[in-house]
Order: structure tokens, then sequence, then C-alpha cells
């Protein structure tokens, strides 16, 4: 076990270093001149030049990713070619905010998808299995901004029960923070609830028709406590691999949620970089966004091989047979 996660974490790190290479060059080739963008159509030639030397722009491409990632390294990402702030910093507060968002839309997305899942697996007979399946294949078709803008024409310009947008840290104020949270959450959560619904109802018809749960109910337990203590683990192991698949969905939809709710959160960042044509802060939040996904895909793994016992067994007579 302690080899496969050694070895996984070595794919990481490669992983990392590639995804470095690659965004640093699809940037170093996009059209236009930060320079340019920074001082505006009417700067002399001598300016400009100036500029790109200050940018570092005059060096080699190869001299300029050792340096940028010299200064990844120790957490420097530079200084924005646009305001001339720091980089850094900035990804950071930014990065806290989807986080929180991302967080909380997963948990919703499982707060719902388990029992709706579970019930519609064991109720797959019935009519109610059938419309619980039903709404969760709605569920998929509708985009994330789309519930996003429903939510906020009903609870918050119909019912005012919440807030339409914005955003409160939670050192200021938890009830405020709390309330700006529920509708980002929610549409979020409840588009990948109704995706992850359909792998956990798969999985559990999976399980239900497996030998061992027949052994269990022939033993005298009841199908619902035989299913929980001994069939949910054994389908959590797919589960699991659309998690982390469902996490990085989360992060890419929870660019749009934050436009729509105008929450200062990694994709608004993002947004407003691209449309500035601020490079080095795009290529800064693009490899955030990678590794993000990379980090989700080494956990996922590890927690792939904890829940499946047969892997660690595989893991085990690999070593012994050395």
């Amino acid at each position: 076990m302690v080899a496969a996660v050694l070895r996984r974490t070595a794919i990481l790190v490669v992983s990392v270093l590639a995804a470095s290479i690659v965004v640093f060059a699809f940037m170093a080739v996009l059209p236009g001149d930060p320079a340019q963008v920074a001082l505006g159509v009417s700067a002399t030639p001598e300016l400009l030049a100036k500029t790109r030397h200050e940018f570092g722009l005059d060096r080699p491409l190869a001299v300029q990713y050792l340096g940028w990632l010299g200064g990844l390294l120790h957490g420097d990402f530079g200084r924005s070619y646009v305001t001339g702030e720091a980089i850094g910093p900035q990804l950071v507060d930014r990065l806290g905010v989807t986080l929180w968002l991302v967080g909380a839309g997963m948990v919703v997305a499982v707060v719902i998808a388990v029992p709706l899942g579970t019930l519609a697996a064991t109720w797959h007979r019935r009519a109610a299995g059938a419309t619980i399946s039903g709404l969760s294949q709605l569920g998929v078709a509708v985009p994330a901004f789309l519930a996003g803008i429903l939510l906020v024409q009903v609870f918050a310009v119909g019912l005012r029960w919440l807030p339409s947008g914005g955003w409160t840290p939670p050192d200021q104020d938890v009830g405020d923070f709390l309330r700006g949270l529920v509708l980002p959450a929610l549409s979020l959560g409840l588009v990948q609830g109704a995706v992850l619904t359909r792998y956990v109802r798969s999985a559990v018809l999976d399980v239900l028709g497996q030998d061992y749960l027949r052994t269990a109910r022939s033993k005298g337990l009841r199908p619902y406590p035989a299913l929980i203590r001994h069939g949910l683990r054994n389908a959590a192991v797919p589960v699991v691999t659309v998690l982390g698949l469902q996490l990085t969905t989360l992060l890419i939809g929870a660019v749009v949620v934050e436009r729509v709710f105008v929450l200062p959160g990694l994709g608004s960042l993002l947004l407003d970089s691209v449309a500035a044509r601020d490079l080095l802060t795009v290529q800064g939040i693009v490899l955030v966004l990678v590794v993000a996904v990379l980090l989700v895909n080494f956990v996922v793994d590890v927690a792939y091989a904890l829940i499946d016992p047969r892997l660690r067994e595989a893991g085990r007579e690999r070593v012994g047979s050395r």
C-alpha cells in the first residue's frame, strides 16, 4: 500500500511538471503583446522595448519558463501585466471562495445522490423508483447556470428568503456567509447530484444481485440492514471514482456560477483576466485549476485502494512475489 502511494505521488509530481510546461507553452504562443496591452496602443517603440525587458519577455522562452517555475516553487506567481499587483495573494483569496463553493456543492450533491440513488435501486420495480430516475435524468439536462437563475428567481426575487448574490467572508459574519452560499451551492449541487444519483443507482443495483448479499439476507438480515452493512461499501468503490470526476466538473462549473452570483472566486478572476488579456494571471489560474484536478485524481486513486480490499491484497501479493 505504501509503495502504491509513493508510486502515485511520483506520477503526480511528473504530471504537475508536465502540466506547467503545457500551460506555459500554450500561453506563450497566444497572439498579442503583454507590453502593448499594459501600455496601450499609443506607446512608443522605446517604451515597449523597455517594458518587455522589465517583464522579462525579451529572454528566451526556456529561460522565461525556468524563472516562472522557480518563482512557483517559492509561491511567487509573478506580477500582473495589467495592474502590477502580485498574483499569488489574489489567487489565494479567490481560491478560498471557490473551495467553499465547490465543497458546499459537493456536500449537496452527495446528500441528494446517496439516499435517492439507493432508493431508486431498491425501488426499481416501483413507480417511486421510476420517478426518481426520471427526475435525475431531467436534472442532468439542466445547466448549472440555468439552475442558478431559476433559484434566484424563486428564492431571492419571489420569496425574498435569500440574497441573489454577493459574498461575505465567514470570519466577518457567519450568518450572511451561509445565506449567501446556499443558492450557489444548490445550483452546483442539484445538477451534479442528479448525475451522481444515476451512478449510485447503478452501483447499488449491481450490489443487490451479488451472492454475498443474498447470503446475508438468508441468515436473517432484513433487506435494508443487509444492504447498509454489506453492500454500500462495495457500491462505493465505483462511486468514489465518479465523485472525483464530479469534483473536477464542479470546479469548472464554478467559473460560470460565480459569475451568476457575483462571487469573487477564481472563476471570476479568470474571466476578468481573459477580458483584460492579463496572460500571466491567466497562466497562474489555469495552472492552479489543472493542479487541483490532478490532486483530486490522486486522492481518488488512494481512496479507491483504501476502500477496495482487493487492491490492497493485490499490492501485498506483488510485494511478496518480489
